[in-house]
């Protein structure tokens, strides 16, 4: 599987109970660079949806759907994380989300 395979792949994760709204992963890139859009100047890259701690909604779903390693704690918490996979796998779909779309 290529990088831009992978990274369609991961814009349709699914997302839950995240700041932004968002459903998947695409919907929670595109309020990202919404809110830096419309703050501007201030945007809070800490608190960018109010809430420290964002990156990890992002891991916590590419655990949930078996794309990184992870542990989730009693109360069903991300507990522990492979980020750097994570990292590279948000990369990926942004490189994707940047590449020109292919005419239909």
């Amino acid at each position: 599987m290529n990088d831009q395979d992978i990274g369609r792949q991961v814009l349709d994760v699914a997302v839950e109970d995240d700041d932004s709204g968002a459903t998947t992963i695409r919907g929670y890139l595109c309020a990202l660079a919404r809110a830096v859009w419309d703050e501007g100047e201030g945007f809070s890259g800490k608190r960018p949806f109010g809430n420290s701690g964002w990156q990890w909604d992002m891991y916590r779903a590419l655990v949930k759907a078996n794309f990184i390693a992870g542990t989730f704690d009693e109360y069903g918490g991300l507990d522990e994380a492979d980020t750097e996979k994570g990292d590279e796998l948000i990369a990926a779909a942004l490189r994707v989300l940047a590449a020109p779309q292919e005419a239909s």
